[in-house]
């Protein structure tokens, strides 16, 4: 091999192993795409530990077939929810599992239910047409719906705080990206 071919054909070995490690891009799905930072903290799940974490996020598709991506600081992607009816995969590096649904995801990964189906009104300042809503009882902006009250006090900053007292208190806080970002 000349001293030109050697590092020209260890370059496109290189970039032929890259593509080959390449995660797959996931499929688009049809409906909303909402993208920013989210944090949950569960107080005390269901084996008495706290726990919680904060993430960029990225939401997209509807309550019914969509995907949910996680992802780190500098951008890596930590977990990627995806769902249909009658289903739902959590995928995390190398591992996979599926789950009956949305709400026994998020119980294994939390060790609580998020309602991440209402997830897609909450974050647009209205409650989810899935369940009854009942306006705040301090009156201030938001609704009660599903056991959660869901504070819009700064909504048109784009932050979101929904808190549930029982049967396990979480906070569940979101900071939409402005739409331009998205």
């Amino acid at each position: 091999m000349t001293s030109l071919t050697r590092p020209l054909s260890l370059l496109l070995l290189c970039t032929s192993l890259w593509g080959c490690a390449t995660a797959p891009k996931p499929a688009a799905f049809a409906g909303d795409r909402l993208s920013g930072r989210l944090s949950v903290q569960v107080a005390h799940n269901s084996a008495g530990t706290a726990q919680g974490g904060a993430a960029a996020f990225e939401l997209q598709g509807t309550p019914e077939a969509g995907q949910l991506e996680l992802s780190t600081p500098l951008g890596t992607l930590a977990a990627r929810a995806s769902w249909q009816p009658g289903q739902a995969l959590l995928q995390r590096s190398d591992t996979e599992t599926r789950y009956a649904d949305l709400d026994a995801l998020t119980r294994d990964l939390l060790g609580e239910s998020v309602p991440v189906a209402a997830l897609f009104d909450w974050l647009k300042g209205r409650p989810w047409a899935g369940a009854v809503s009942r306006p705040r009882l301090d009156g201030k902006p938001g609704f009660r719906q599903l056991g959660w009250t869901v504070d819009l006090e700064r909504h048109d900053e784009g932050l979101i705080n929904a808190h549930r007292k029982e049967p396990t208190e979480v906070q569940l806080r979101a900071r939409l990206d402005p739409p331009e970002a998205r």
